[in-house]
Parts: structure tokens; C-alpha cells; sequence
């Protein structure tokens, strides 16, 4: 179950999150390669398998200042990989420059490949 926690330091409102998490959710599913039904998204809503959790309005300093800007781990049990990483690096932070007006150069992700015996969903 891809995972994507995004934290930003831009007010993010209800129409624009929605978006955000729809694009998102599209994405992580179609480059790692896995059902949009198991990418999980969170921002009140639990879609199921893929999740996406959006933090709008966080205190945030990058690069010494307080510009809009915004960091997300992906964590993943399987499919990433140096090309696939730079695929979806690029692909989100387009859809955070197009929906926050937020400079690529200004966005950092971190992604993990986790084994699948360190989770459980029961």
C-alpha cells in the first residue's frame, strides 16, 4: 500500500486539497505500477490502498526562509526505484507548482521501499 504524506507551509483549501489528492493518487498508482485502489490518500478521507496524507499550513523553513515550500515521504512495500523515484519526485512536485504555486526547487520528497513483514492491517 503506497503511502504519500506531503507537509506544506501553504494554506491549502478544501477544493484545492481535493484536487491535490485526486492528481496525486492518479499518479503514485500509474508510475509505481499498482491499482489507485491500493494508493492510499488521507485529508478526512480514507480511499482505500493508496493513501495520501495532505498537511496544509505547516511552519516550514527551507533554505532559510519561509517561501511557499513542501516535503513528502512516499513509503511503498515494493516498485520504487532510482527511475521510478524521479518519475514521481517530478510528478508531484508538478501538481504542487500547479495547484500551490510551489517552486520545484523548493519541494524535497523522501521515499522508502519497505519489506512487507513490517506491516499488518488487522
Amino acid at each position: 500500500m503506497p503511502t504519500l504524506n506531503l507537509f506544506t507551509n501553504v494554506p491549502v483549501d478544501a477544493v484545492v486539497a481535493s484536487d491535490i489528492l485526486r492528481d496525486a493518487t492518479k499518479a503514485v498508482a500509474k508510475i509505481i505500477a499498482k491499482p489507485e485502489s491500493y494508493v492510499n490518500i488521507t485529508l478526512l478521507v480514507f480511499p482505500r490502498y493508496v493513501m495520501i496524507l495532505l498537511n496544509g499550513g505547516v511552519p516550514i523553513a527551507f533554505a532559510g526562509t519561509e517561501a511557499p515550500a513542501a516535503y513528502g515521504e512516499l513509503i511503498s512495500i515494493g516498485g520504487l526505484g532510482p527511475s521510478v523515484n524521479g518519475k514521481l519526485s517530478s510528478t508531484i512536485a508538478e501538481i504542487l507548482q500547479t495547484k500551490l504555486s510551489i517552486d520545484s526547487a523548493r519541494f524535497y520528497i523522501k521515499f522508502y521501499d519497505s519489506p512487507v513483514s513490517l506491516y499488518k492491517n488487522k
